[in-house]
């Protein structure tokens, strides 16, 4: 690797070439922990005089800066704290050298890590694993004609993390068609994080021992009238510390694509240091799009890249059929609601063939009550959001099943006019939405976000309309000639009903 290509690939996630080594410890020292444990994957140390400075850049956390370094007793010691989230407290690291090869010890929030690296140099092209990629400039837009309704599915991410296989994969298939989720509308079973293994000598990347062949499950879900999706990242390594698909975009779509996978999650993850800008990660992105287009199958192409950039009004030129909008969602009340009411995306940038997304249901997983729950599958079909499941289909009880599956509350999320809800009226910790359907009809849903039961009227002007013929709810089925009254809407609940006018 020459210096010049050295230099260009510390300047792509911000830093310098370093300065003739005046401690031990200066220089730039390159890191790669083994799954399924991310680690830090390059940190810099300078000394001017008396005086150190530095920084590390993690995988998974983003950069942190180094408090007070100082060396003492043979050891670099620093307080580390995440640059993006000052707000957490600074947790102590120490370096130590053993024949010229550092180890790192300390904690990435509230995880503990213990890492050894060595010395990336000018002059030493085996320091680092990953080659400086340039990005193609941004082509022309991907025209897209998949996912004329939100996809609907399963994903392994939220219940199994990386700890995932073959073996549970095939038992997620064979849960979908026996619970008739299939037959409710569920049809991608998503490997998420967790599969990669390493290249071979060709550069092409083979499956971890958990996955013995690819294409032989690929096969198997499909033979259960079901599609199949995987997972990469355009950084180095993945959110869990995986083989990415950096520098091997072209070489990975073609890999998914012999495998006979239909979806493709694209993970911004260690990407974020090498593309971090809106320009840098719209190319990485239309990168792969193009690369999948080009191996001639047909995949879904999910953008996970947390809402930066205002990925909305640019995800389909990219190829995208679905974008996030958001960070990662969590089975508690709290962060599910954040998300579904406040980061759920610009509903007038969705629509049939690309649809804000705003993470994957955690209905099922045991974090929240019945009617939290009932709220979240509420505010997905609105929404028009996808529909990916995250628990383990085998433990699916009769009462998560059934809300699974209400066929009524499926077709507002699948309604084919594709409009994504949007609240019309908000009252203290009530909330009315409105979504306009295929029909003429029209979805209301009220939310109450309060700690209490609480009542709320509503009216024929809430959904645009001057007068009501009937009512259906969405939930129990029940069907009125008009507007009760009012609706008592429980704590954290909601109602959820189609009108329809004279």
């Amino acid at each position: 690797m020459s210096r010049a290509l050295f230099a260009a690939l510390m300047a792509t996630i911000g830093m310098t070439m370093p300065a003739a080594a005046k401690t031990p410890f200066d220089g730039v020292w390159l890191f790669d922990k083994a799954p399924p444990t991310p680690g830090v994957t390059m940190m810099e140390v300078r000394s001017k005089g008396a005086k150190i400075e530095g920084r590390v850049t993690t995988l998974w956390y983003g950069p942190v800066e180094m408090l007070n370094p100082r060396i003492e007793g043979g050891k670099l010691l620093f307080e580390a704290r995440n640059i993006n989230d000052r707000d957490h407290p600074t947790r102590n690291w120490s370096v130590s050298l053993t024949d010229g090869k550092p180890h790192l010890e300390g904690q990435i929030w509230e995880s503990p890590i213990a890492i050894d690296g060595y010395r990336g140099t000018a002059r030493d092209a085996k320091a680092r694993a990953f080659k400086f990629a340039a990005l193609p400039p941004l082509g022309r837009p991907i025209p897209g004609k998949l996912a004329a309704t939100p996809p609907m599915g399963w994903s392994s991410w939220n219940k199994f993390a990386e700890h995932i296989d073959d073996r549970t994969v095939r038992a997620m298939a064979d849960a979908m068609v026996s619970t008739g989720l299939r037959d409710a509308g569920y049809r991608y079973i998503n490997i998420d994080d967790g599969w990669q293994g390493k290249r071979d000598a060709n550069g092409v990347l083979q499956p971890n021992a958990k996955f013995p062949d690819m294409k032989a499950l690929a096969d198997y879900v499909h033979s259960k009238g079901l599609k199949i999706g995987i997972y990469s990242s355009q950084g180095p390594r993945t959110c869990a510390g995986y083989e990415g698909s950096y520098g091997h975009v072209a070489q990975d779509a073609k890999s998914f694509a012999d495998w006979g996978f239909d979806y493709l999650k694209y993970d911004l993850c260690s990407g974020e240091w090498f593309y971090a800008d809106a320009d840098t990660v719209q190319r990485s992105y239309h990168e792969m799009g193009a690369a999948l287009q080009a191996t001639g199958r047909e995949m879904i192409f999910s953008l996970c890249e947390y809402g930066r950039f205002d990925v909305g009004r640019w995800g389909r030129d990219v190829g995208g059929q679905l974008w996030r909008t958001t960070g990662d969602i969590t089975d508690d009340y709290p962060t599910m609601a954040k998300i579904g009411f406040d980061r759920n995306g610009d509903p007038a940038l969705a629509g049939p063939h690309g649809w804000n997304d705003p993470d994957m249901l955690e209905v099922g997983n045991g974090g929240m009550s019945a009617d939290e729950y009932r709220t979240h599958m509420t505010l997905w079909a609105m929404s028009a959001a996808p529909l990916m499941m995250g628990h383990d289909l085998r433990e699916t009880s009769p009462e998560t099943l059934a809300m699974l599956t209400n066929r009524r509350v499926i077709a507002i999320d699948q309604d084919a006019r594709g409009v994504q809800g949007k609240a019309v009226r908000k009252q203290g910790a009530l909330e009315v939405w409105a979504k306009p359907l295929a029909d003429g009809r029209v979805a209301l849903a009220l939310f109450n976000r309060g700690g209490a039961s609480a009542a709320l009227t509503l009216t024929a002007a809430d959904a645009g309309l001057s007068s009501i013929a009937q009512v259906e709810d969405q939930w129990s089925g029940a069907t009125m000639a008009a507007l009760p009254a009012s609706y008592a809407v429980p704590a954290r609940g909601a109602v959820m009903i189609v009108v329809k006018g004279q």
